[in-house]
C-alpha cells in the first residue's frame, strides 16, 4: 500500500465525527499511513421528519455508500444499528471492532432513575423500539409514562431535558461514551428492561469490496466475536422482514463459566409502540465458528417470534 492518505467518508455529526476520529487513527496505526476525514451529509441529517415516517432503513447510509462506489472516499464508518440488513453489490463490511457498551441510558432532571420518574412524567425518543419497550415496561410495572417522539442530535435532546420540556430522554450509551459525556447519565437501562437495536454500540467499516490490500488492512481492526454476535442480531432483523426503524430489539452475547466462553444467547424482541403486546424469546447455541452459524442462530430465533404472531406487531414490514 502507498502512503497516500486514506479517505474516510462520515457524517458530519459530533457523534459521527468523533467515532470516525477513533477508528482513523487505528486505522493509520495498522497501516502507516495518515487518514483525513470526509465529511457527507446524509438524507437522515437533513430531513426534519421522525425517523419512524422516513423509513429509517439506509437513510444514514446511502451517502456514504454512495461516496464508496464513486470511489471519492477510500471507506466509511457507519454505526452498525443504521445499516440496512442487505449488503450491497461492490461494498464489503471489511471490520466490525469491539463493541462500546450496548445499552440504552437515561438522561432525566434532578438526576432521577427511570423508576423514580414522577407520574405522567415524559421520555423523549426518536425510536419505535424504545417507545414500545418503554411502554410496555410501565405498563407491566404500574408506571405512569408519556412517550414523546423527538429528533435530533446529542445536545438537542438532552436539551430538551435542560429546558425542561421534557422529564428524560433516553440515549445510547456508546454514542454518549464516543463524545465524552457518559458523566450525564442518571440511569442505565438493563438490557432486561430495553433490550438494544440490533447491532447497537458496534461500528462498521465498509469498502470496495475490490480493495483487496485495504481490506486485508482493516481487517486488523475487526474483533470475531462482536461481529459473530452482530451478524447473529442483524440475521434475525433481516429474517422478520423489519428495517431500522422496526420496533425490534436483539442482543447477542456470551455465556460461560469463570474465564471460559462456551455458548451465544440470542434475545429478541418486538412489540406495539403502545407496549400492549410484545413477543419475546430468547435461544442459545455453540460460540458461532462461522458467520453462517451466527446468521442461522437469528434465523432460527426470528421463526420462532413469527410463529408466535411478531409480523403483526412491527407495523408494515421492510421488503
Amino acid at each position: 500500500m502507498s502512503s497516500k492518505a486514506l479517505r474516510l467518508g462520515t457524517r458530519r455529526s459530533r457523534l459521527a465525527m468523533a467515532q470516525s476520529g477513533q477508528v482513523a487513527d487505528a486505522v493509520s496505526q495498522v497501516t502507516g499511513r495518515p487518514v483525513e476525514l470526509v465529511e457527507i451529509t446524509t438524507y437522515g441529517d437533513t430531513s426534519r421528519e421522525h425517523l419512524a415516517q422516513i423509513g429509517g432503513t439506509g437513510v444514514f447510509v446511502t451517502a456514504l455508500r454512495d461516496a464508496l462506489l464513486r470511489g471519492e472516499v477510500d471507506f466509511a464508518v457507519h454505526s452498525l444499528k443504521d445499516l440496512p440488513t442487505a449488503q450491497p453489490e461492490g461494498l464489503t463490511l471489511a471490520a466490525v471492532p469491539e463493541r462500546e457498551d450496548p445499552r440504552d441510558v437515561i438522561v432525566a432532571r434532578d438526576a432521577l432513575k427511570f423508576t423514580d420518574l414522577p407520574r405522567g412524567a415524559r421520555i423523549g425518543t426518536g425510536s419505535p423500539r424504545r417507545t414500545a419497550q418503554l411502554n410496555s415496561y410501565a405498563r407491566s410495572h404500574g408506571l405512569d409514562i408519556r412517550t414523546v417522539p423527538i429528533r435530533g442530535n446529542v445536545d438537542t435532546r438532552i436539551g430538551y431535558v435542560r429546558d425542561g420540556e421534557l422529564d428524560a430522554v433516553v440515549l445510547a450509551a456508546a454514542g454518549l461514551n464516543r463524545i465524552g459525556r457518559s458523566d450525564e447519565v442518571t440511569d442505565f437501562l438493563s438490557v432486561d428492561t430495553v433490550l438494544p437495536a440490533p447491532g447497537q454500540g458496534a461500528l462498521a467499516i465498509e469498502c470496495a469490496a475490490d480493495n483487496a490490500d485495504l481490506i486485508a488492512a482493516l481487517g486488523a481492526l475487526d474483533d470475531p466475536f462482536t461481529r459473530a454476535a452482530v451478524t447473529a442480531e442483524r440475521s434475525l432483523l433481516a429474517a422478520l422482514e423489519a428495517g431500522c426503524s422496526a420496533p425490534v430489539g436483539a442482543l447477542a452475547d456470551l455465556v460461560g463459566d469463570g474465564q471460559v466462553v462456551k455458548e451465544m444467547r440470542l434475545r429478541g424482541i418486538v412489540g406495539t409502540t403502545d407496549g400492549s403486546r410484545t413477543v419475546q424469546l430468547s435461544t442459545t447455541g455453540p460460540v458461532p465458528e462461522t458467520y453462517d452459524q451466527a446468521m442461522a442462530l437469528g434465523r432460527e430465533l426470528a421463526a420462532e417470534m413469527l410463529a408466535q404472531g411478531a409480523a403483526g406487531l412491527m407495523g408494515e414490514r421492510a421488503q
